[in-house]
């Protein structure tokens, strides 16, 4: 009888799951939010990911549980938990990235390097740390920020006002010092139930808007030195929380060669799309592998380069599938996802990976390729 999955959530990530899972024989089944979702291939239920009974029912007849995105309530992922069901990750490790000001406390308390930070709750407050750090600051809320959502550059506690009066009683929000980094990197590790890990090779992502543009693997530049200190980081986070599964760490890098998290993800994330055409194992099976306590895959990179370029917005004249043949002529070495989504501004609806020896030309097919699929 093969091995059942159930993913929470039926966004890309979980529709990129579902190749994987069949190479692997596995039965992947997924709980999407609503019909006609990214991952609907296998959607065998719907509904709302916050109610217990619903997710209590689609849990009953599968070996696991993971997830698509980190929203499920903490009252929820506890429940399945008490029901005997295996939950990968954790509630005790999605504590952490279902809450930035948690986070925060927490990589303190295991010793990471990360900006400076404070829970703030009112005008006061935030104008004081502004002052002690430089006058410029990143205000987040806590939860649910994703994409640039949620975040919010201050140079006064005025810039945050309605978001201070907004709270509820007891609430806060979170302040970082506003990071004069020169690039931003991403560290992948998997880790199994049982404790064995993979780390993959640090990226470079480049933003734009708030939201990953692209990704280079391994990152350029990245000297031993370097690679170990993000690895470590990496490992660490993921041993000091139990992350069982995928898990990102997002870091600044400084001009002084400082390491600084940013921000994490537990699940597949869009930093390692890269591994799907680049790497020996792509992230997807490996965290497949990983929650289900299977022997993790290698996770060396299958060239010397490989680029990932996210297609945003997608056209509007006609379809994204429309745009294939044109986009794949004179690039046979590149490969297009799609995520069965409708094009709209800003969106991410695909991506294109594409790998290599020379740098420049990799990243410059790439970026050609994915300029099929705008208008």
């Amino acid at each position: 009888m093969s091995l059942r999955v159930g993913i929470v959530g039926g966004g890309q990530l979980a529709r990129m799951m579902i190749a994987p899972a069949v190479e692997l024989g596995l039965d992947v089944r997924v709980l999407a939010e609503e019909p006609g979702m990214a991952a609907g291939l296998a959607a065998t239920a719907t509904g709302d990911y916050r109610d217990l009974e619903t997710v209590r029912a689609f849990a009953r007849d599968v070996d696991v549980i993971t997830f698509d995105h980190e929203h499920v309530p903490q009252d929820v992922l506890r429940a399945l938990v008490a029901d005997g069901i295996a939950v990968h990750p954790g509630p005790d490790a999605l504590f952490y990235a279902q809450d930035k000001l948690r986070m925060r406390a927490k990589l303190a308390e295991l010793g990471m390097p990360q900006p400076e930070w404070a829970a703030i709750s009112d005008a006061t407050g935030l104008q004081a740390f502004l002052d002690a750090n430089g006058g410029r600051a990143v205000v987040k809320t806590p939860r649910g920020g994703y994409d640039g959502k949620g975040v919010r550059v201050v140079s006064t506690a005025a810039d945050a006002v309605d978001w201070i009066d907004a709270l509820e009683p007891g609430g806060q929000l979170l302040v970082e010092e506003l990071v004069d980094f020169t690039r931003e990197l991403a560290q992948q590790v998997a880790r199994r139930p049982s404790g064995s890990w993979r780390a993959y090779p640090v990226v470079e992502t480049v933003q734009r808007g708030g939201v990953c543009a692209e990704v280079i693997a391994p990152a350029p530049r990245a000297g031993q030195r370097l690679t170990d200190v993000a690895e470590g980081i990496g490992v660490a986070i993921a041993e000091g929380l139990g992350v069982t599964g995928m898990l990102a760490v997002e870091l600044f890098e400084t001009a002084d060669e400082r390491l600084l998290v940013n921000e994490l993800a537990m699940r597949p994330h869009n930093s390692g799309h890269w591994s799907q055409d680049g790497a020996v194992t792509g992230q997807f099976e490996q965290h497949l592998r990983a929650v289900l306590d299977l022997p993790l895959g290698d996770t060396e990179p299958r060239a010397p380069w490989s680029v990932m370029i996210n297609i945003l917005g997608g056209p509007v004249s006609d379809s994204l599938e429309s745009r294939i043949p044109g986009a794949l002529t004179g690039h046979p070495g590149a490969k297009v996802h799609t995520y069965g989504k409708a094009p709209r501004p800003g969106r991410k609806v695909g991506h294109v990976n594409l790998t290599g020896s020379d740098l420049d030309a990799v990243v410059s097919d790439a970026r050609g390729v994915a300029a099929h699929f705008d208008d």
